[in-house]
C-alpha cells in the first residue's frame, strides 16, 4: 500500500521555488489549501516498452491520402502519401487555418493541436472514477474524427468503459478500450451520457450512431511519435503519477513538468498510480510533451499540461505509444452538415463517398455516387415513377441507412429507404399534404428514441406544412403544423441548430415577393414556429441551408448557418454569423445557366462547401469550395 502523506500548496509552492523547478502552482490555489488525490485507474496491460516496438512503416500505414489539407501539407513535406488534387482551407468568416511552427519541410520543432489553424480537440472532461483508460480512447476517436472529417464528434466515456462492463472504481487499459470499440463502435453522448451505471443498456439506434474504427498503431521510436503527431494526429501515453502532479494547477502554458524528490522539506514525494493520457503534441524549444489531461479544465493550463522529454519518473517515455488514424463518422454526427440531395456517407476505403440522389426521366429517380479516393461519379441505381421534385436525402441512426423524400406527381410526399441489412431500397410510402408543391426539408431530429423524422414542405396555399414520424410502432406520420404565408418555394434547408438545449428547428423559404424569410421553431416551452429575417432578392428557386462547422469552436457550439441559392442562372452563397447577430450576408456569386441548386454538403475535405446545381441543359454539375473560392467540378449527368 502507498503511503500517503497530506501536504498543502504552499508547502510545495516552497518547495519548488526553492529547487528553481521549471514549473510553478498558479495562484488561485491558497497556500493552505491541501493538495487534492486525483482518481487514476491506468493498467500497463498489453503495453509494449518503447525500445520493443517495431519500427512503423508510414507509407503503408498512410496508403489513403488524407483530405485535410493541414495534413496534405506536412505529407508533402515529410514524402507521404497525399491527395493529388491540392485543395487549401477556406480563410473565411474571420478564421484560418496555417502551418505547423518551425517551417515547412521535415518535422517541425513545434507541433500543438490546439492551436493549428482550426479548433481539433473537443472540451477537456472530469474524470469520475478510475477510468482514465477510456477518457484518453475515447478523446483518442473523438480528435481524429475530427481530424479525419472535419465534423465534431463528442464521444461517450461511459460507452466504453460501461459496455467492457467495468465499476466506477475499475482500472483499466486504454488498449483494451481500442480493442473493445473496434469491435462494438462508439456511441455519442446523448445516446449514452453517463458514466458507470450498469447494467449497460443503450438506444436502440446505437449501431447506427458509433463511430467505427480500423486497426490503430503502436509507436516506440521518438523521432516517429513526433513525425506521427505532425502528419496524422494525437497519441495516446502512458503516466506514472507522483503526488506533486496532483498540484499541477492554473499554471502558465510555457510551464513544463518534471519530477520532484521532495514535496516539502523532509517529506519525499511518492508515486500514486499508473494514468492515461492523450498527447496532442511536443515543444523542442521547451524540451517538452503536450498532453491533453482528464481531470477538468483548472487543471494544468486549460486542461493540458507539458511534460519534460524523458522524466524517467514519470516514465513519460518508458512505453510506446498508441495512434488512430482510420475513422468512420456515423449518420448522427453529419446530420447538420448536409442537406439536399446529397450525403457524404461513409461508404468506401476513406469513408467519405458522396450519394446523391436526383431527379431523372419519366419521374424516376437515379442514385449518384462519388468514390471518396479516386473522387470519380457513377450511376448505381434507378428506382420510383412519380417524384415530381428533387428528393432531400439524409443518413439516419437506423444501421445508417439512407432514406429521402420527394413530392410525387399526385401532390403527396414518398418516403424511401435503403436498407444496409439487405443491400437494397425499400418503398417507405406515400404520406403527408393533398397538397404539396415544394421540394421537400427532411431530417432525423432529436426529438425521442430513435430521433423523430421532421418534414417540412410549401403547399398550394402559400403556406408550409411541417409533419413529423415517430420513429416506433405503428411508423405513423402526423402533421404538426402550418405556418408562414406568401410562399413562393420550399427547399431542403431544414436543420436542428445548436440553439436551445433541445435543438431548434431552422428553415428558410422563397417568398412570392422574390426574397427569403428565415422561420424557426423555438423548442423551449414549445412556444411553435415563429417568422424571422427576410433577405436576398429575385430568388425564384428553392434554397438550401446546412449549419457548418464556420464558429464552432467546440462540440457545442453553433456554426454558421451557410445557404446557396439560384438566381439568374448563378448561385449566391448567402452566410448567417450565429456567433455574432444572426446576420445573413452574401458572400459570392458563382457559376452559369444554374437552374436550381440541389444539394449542400460540408464533408471531410478540410472544411470545403460542397454543392451540386441543376443546370439549365438538364445536367448535374458539382462545385466546390476551398481557401482559393468557389471551382467548378465535374458534370456528374442529365436529369432527364
Amino acid at each position: 500500500m502507498v503511503m500517503t502523506t497530506e501536504i498543502t500548496f504552499g508547502q510545495l509552492r516552497t518547495q519548488l521555488k526553492s529547487t528553481n523547478a521549471r514549473w510553478s502552482i498558479g495562484p488561485a490555489k491558497a497556500d493552505s489549501e491541501v493538495v487534492p488525490t486525483h482518481h487514476l485507474g491506468g493498467r500497463i496491460d498489453n503495453l509494449v516498452l518503447r525500445e520493443q516496438a517495431r519500427p512503423i512503416d508510414f507509407a503503408k500505414l498512410l496508403a489513403v491520402p488524407p483530405t485535410n489539407p493541414l495534413l496534405n501539407e506536412r505529407r508533402r513535406a515529410l514524402n507521404l502519401p497525399a491527395q493529388k488534387q491540392v485543395r487549401s482551407f477556406p480563410v473565411l468568416h474571420g478564421i484560418t487555418a496555417g502551418p505547423p511552427v518551425g517551417g515547412s519541410g521535415g518535422a517541425p520543432a513545434v507541433v500543438d493541436w490546439r492551436n493549428r489553424g482550426w479548433p481539433w480537440l473537443c472540451t477537456v472532461q472530469n474524470q469520475v472514477g478510475e477510468n482514465c483508460w477510456a477518457m484518453a480512447a475515447t478523446a483518442l476517436v473523438e480528435t481524429m474524427v475530427r481530424i479525419n472529417h472535419g465534423v465534431w464528434s463528442k464521444r461517450s466515456e461511459g460507452d466504453v468503459h460501461d459496455g467492457m462492463g467495468a465499476h466506477i472504481d475499475d482500472g483499466g487499459s486504454a488498449q483494451a478500450a481500442l480493442d473493445w470499440i473496434k469491435t462494438h463502435g462508439l456511441t455519442d453522448w446523448d445516446d449514452y451520457p453517463t458514466q458507470a451505471k450498469l447494467p449497460y443498456v443503450t438506444a436502440p439506434d446505437r449501431g447506427g450512431r458509433t463511430v467505427k474504427i480500423g486497426d490503430y498503431t503502436v509507436i516506440g521510436d521518438i523521432a516517429q511519435q513526433k513525425q506521427w503527431l505532425d502528419a496524422v494526429g494525437p497519441l495516446i501515453t502512458w503516466f506514472d503519477v507522483w503526488h506533486d502532479f496532483d498540484a499541477f494547477y492554473n499554471t502558465p502554458d510555457s510551464a513544463v513538468y518534471h519530477w520532484q524528490e521532495y514535496l516539502s522539506p523532509g517529506v519525499k514525494n511518492y508515486e500514486r498510480g499508473g494514468h492515461f493520457m492523450l498527447v496532442v503534441g511536443y515543444d523542442d524549444h521547451l524540451g517538452c510533451w503536450i498532453c491533453r489531461n482528464s481531470w477538468g479544465s483548472n487543471f494544468g493550463h486549460d486542461g493540458y499540461i507539458r511534460v519534460a522529454y524523458g522524466d524517467a519518473h514519470s516514465g513519460i517515455d518508458k512505453y510506446a505509444r498508441i495512434g488512430l488514424s482510420n475513422t468512420n463518422p456515423d449518420p448522427w454526427t453529419k446530420r447538420r452538415l448536409h442537406n439536399g440531395g446529397m450525403i457524404e456517407s461513409g461508404d468506401g476505403a476513406a469513408h467519405r463517398n458522396f450519394e446523391l440522389m436526383a431527379l431523372a426521366a419519366n419521374h424516376s429517380v437515379v442514385h449518384w455516387w462519388r468514390d471518396g479516393s479516386s473522387l470519380a461519379w457513377a450511376k448505381e441505381a434507378t428506382l420510383a415513377n412519380d417524384a415530381a421534385s428533387f428528393p432531400t436525402l439524409t443518413g439516419t441512426t437506423y444501421n445508417r441507412n439512407f432514406e429521402f423524400i420527394y413530392r410525387t406527381t399526385g401532390n403527396r410526399l414518398h418516403h424511401w429507404f435503403f436498407d444496409q441489412a439487405s443491400n437494397s431500397w425499400k418503398d417507405g410510402g406515400i404520406f403527408g399534404p393533398a397538397d404539396a408543391d415544394g421540394t421537400p426539408a427532411f431530417l432525423q431530429s432529436n426529438f425521442g428514441e430513435p430521433g423523430n423524422f421532421e418534414v417540412v414542405v410549401k403547399t398550394k396555399d402559400g403556406r408550409l406544412a411541417h409533419w413529423w414520424r415517430i420513429n416506433g410502432s405503428p411508423w405513423t406520420w402526423k402533421e404538426s403544423a402550418r405556418f408562414g404565408s406568401d410562399i413562393a418555394a420550399s427547399g431542403p434547408t431544414l436543420v436542428q441548430s445548436h440553439y436551445a438545449k433541445s435543438g431548434n428547428l431552422e428553415l428558410v423559404a422563397a417568398r412570392t415577393d422574390g426574397r427569403m424569410q428565415h422561420f424557426w421553431r423555438d423548442d423551449i416551452g414549445g412556444t411553435g414556429w415563429h417568422a424571422g429575417v427576410i433577405f436576398g432578392v429575385e430568388v425564384g428557386s428553392a434554397p438550401v441551408m446546412i449549419e457548418g462547422q464556420y464558429g464552432a469552436g467546440n462540440e457545442n457550439a453553433i456554426g454558421n448557418f451557410e445557404l446557396c441559392v439560384a438566381v439568374n442562372g448563378r448561385v449566391q452563397h448567402w452566410w448567417r454569423n450565429n456567433q455574432g447577430g444572426g446576420i445573413w450576408s452574401k458572400s459570392a456569386e458563382f457559376g452559369s445557366n444554374v437552374r436550381s441548386v440541389i444539394a449542400l454538403l460540408e464533408g471531410s475535405f478540410g472544411f470545403d462547401l460542397e454543392v451540386v446545381v441543376e443546370r439549365a441543359d438538364a445536367q448535374l454539375q458539382h462545385y466546390w469550395r476551398d481557401g482559393g473560392g468557389w471551382h467548378a467540378g465535374p458534370i456528374i449527368g442529365p436529369t432527364v
